[in-house]
């Protein structure tokens, strides 16, 4: 009996790992025409994390950083899924054909499970709503943010940078992720904002430079086109050095981000702002021969909110400029990001800024 047992288990087992592995996404995104909504599941790309010196109990080291950098412990602090769900469904409603899910603590991995916090989906879960997606006519990509500013996710291994652990680790939700999303086209890896100034508010400050960052970054794409993706990367790097044009692999989707914060404009002949050379490097990548995503936005810099302005205006911008400078060949369409979570406070922005994109790719059309 104990022999069926076994054999009726391992049969199971089989079958079950073989259902896993022919998972697929039954829609893809066209070519030229992406129409990609950013959409936050985790939120702790933007946090601290409490070194083993603050104390054993991770509550009380959490309250022992800055109020602004403090991690997420429950995910549906932030991420109802009732508002997700509304999110998701006026994007399909709305012509959007990707969906970009920076997954960070949001997602259970299997490989790591200590990574989860309380309400992270599990592979199921996800499964079930990517299938949801597809059929509304939604392509949905990973995304897992690799940058030393947006790491929190990664829990102790944020204190690894670079280290043994740490690469293993990062192979390791690579290939969770590539496996859950049904072996997806596209894997997002962040690598943005990774300067002081973006830490400034940190407890715990971590850069790499040189040929440290050059090592990471490589490893990362590695690992990412080792299971048949095209590693898809904000393009911030290019902004402060110039030898990203030639040193990045082409296979590279680039992701400019120009928000026009400073509110110096889309025209780089008057542009006289910090924002001068995120602005440039739509031109500079084109020339350079990378395909893009150029993405936008509805969220308020700096100088805007100084003004009063609004950013109702960048979206539209955005895609009138790009489309004029960027090769036919080498736009694969863009990207909106609210930059707002699927909470009662960032639902409508969300809902606002997938309308501000349906109009300027509809006044903007080829």
């Amino acid at each position: 009996m104990k022999r069926l047992f076994f054999i009726t288990a391992t049969l199971l087992a089989l079958v079950s790992c073989k259902k896993q592995d022919t998972f697929s996404q039954s829609f893809q995104a066209p070519i030229g025409d992406i129409r990609a909504l950013y959409i936050q599941l985790g939120h702790n790309m933007w946090c601290d994390w409490p070194t083993q010196v603050m104390g054993s109990d991770l509550k009380e080291a959490v309250n022992l950083l800055p109020e602004r950098k403090r991690p997420n412990l429950d995910l549906a602090a932030k991420t109802v899924d009732s508002l997700w769900r509304k999110v998701t469904d006026h994007a399909a409603h709305s012509g959007v054909n990707m969906l970009v899910v920076d997954l960070g603590e949001g997602l259970q991995y299997p490989s790591h499970p200590e990574l989860s916090v309380e309400g992270s989906w599990s592979v199921e879960k996800m499964r079930d709503e990517i299938t949801r997606l597809n059929a509304l006519g939604i392509e949905v990509i990973p995304k897992l943010n690799f940058s030393c500013t947006h790491n929190g996710w990664m829990k102790d291994y944020r204190h690894m940078v670079s280290s043994e652990p740490y690469y293993k680790m990062c192979s390791d939700v690579i290939a969770d992720a590539m496996e859950i999303f049904g072996n997806p086209r596209f894997f997002h890896i962040g690598f943005d904002e990774e300067t002081l100034g973006h830490q400034s508010l940190f407890t715990y400050q971590l850069l790499r430079s040189g040929e440290s960052w050059w090592r990471d970054f490589l490893f990362i794409i590695g690992e990412v086109e080792s299971h048949g993706a095209r590693p898809w990367v904000w393009s911030d790097y290019g902004w402060y050095h110039p030898d990203y044009f030639e040193r990045c692999p082409k296979s590279v989707v680039q992701q400019n981000w120009y928000y026009d914060e400073a509110y110096g404009g889309f025209d780089p002949e008057t542009n006289k702002t910090p924002d001068y050379d995120r602005l440039l490097s739509f031109w500079k990548l084109d020339e350079a021969g990378f395909d893009q995503v150029p993405c936008g936005t509805n969220w308020v810099g700096y100088k805007r909110r100084e003004l009063g302005v609004g950013a109702d205006d960048v979206i539209g911008k955005l895609v009138s400029t790009c489309r004029k400078v960027i090769s036919i060949e080498h736009l694969y369409g863009f990207m909106m990001a609210p930059w707002s979570a699927c909470d009662p406070e960032g639902t409508e922005i969300q809902l606002h800024g997938i309308d501000l994109f349906r109009e300027a790719l509809d006044s903007n059309s080829q």
